[in-house]
């Protein structure tokens, strides 16, 4: 990362920074930052900006839990633009919506794609979901499931996800879409849940699935081999 004095600052001393997902590439927001916000966020790994409405510094979530995990910082060629690439917690925006850019603007004609609340919802569930997790992990909550499970050591989370499968199978056996549905639901989180325990991330089990796909399984290529 350059020197903070290299940067290229407007005349109130600011610099933009845009902040997208560091999964899914999409954009998020934008906001501005001073020397100090810059400073507090590549030195905690928080995203802090300077609102120029208040007058004063903020960091991202602080209020609302809605944090934002730096992964990654660059500048633009000219050096007065900041690119930040995070990890999100829940929605990005004020309004509670995972992107602020959700008001479509007709372009040469063209009809204005539809946004809405629900659909920004669908984006990468289970990271955003992990991002969570993992922020209860970092800052216990004492009213929080996930900080009382995590506390609770491996055995508890265990316990809840052999409790979850059972009762997958139970609904599996029962042939109804929506229990099932909702205890697959729960077998997913409590297994999010674990993997933060261990400090794997989703990305890590991606790349192991991405690896297999396509590839024969194991016994049955390693009786082939045997033939």
């Amino acid at each position: 990362m350059p020197r903070i004095k290299r940067i290229q600052r407007d005349t109130q001393g600011l610099i933009p920074a845009i902040v997208q997902d560091a999964r899914t590439g999409a954009v998020l927001m934008m906001a501005y930052m001073n020397d100090e916000a810059l400073a507090r966020t590549l030195k905690t790994g928080d995203s802090h900006f300077w609102s120029r409405s208040r007058k004063q510094l903020w960091r991202k979530g602080a209020q609302s839990g809605h944090t934002q995990r730096v992964v990654a910082a660059a500048l633009d060629c000219d050096r007065d633009a900041l690119l930040l690439q995070v990890e999100q917690v829940d929605g990005a925006c004020h309004t509670g919506r995972y992107s602020c850019f959700f008001n479509p603007v007709a372009v040469a004609g063209r009809r204005p794609a539809k946004s809405s609340k629900k659909s920004d919802a669908w984006a990468s569930i289970l990271d955003r979901v992990w991002d969570v997790v993992m922020e209860r992990k970092r800052r216990p909550k004492r009213s929080s499931y996930v900080s009382e499970l995590l506390a609770g050591g491996k055995d508890r989370i265990l316990k809840k996800i052999g409790e979850e499968a059972g009762e997958l199978v139970i609904a599996s056996k029962n042939g109804k879409a929506d229990r099932i549905i909702e205890e697959m639901a729960d077998v997913w989180f409590h297994t999010l849940v674990v993997l933060a325990h261990h400090n794997v991330s989703p990305r890590q089990v991606y790349a192991e699935l991405a690896r297999r796909f396509g590839r024969p399984p194991r016994a049955a290529a390693r009786r082939r081999r045997s033939t």
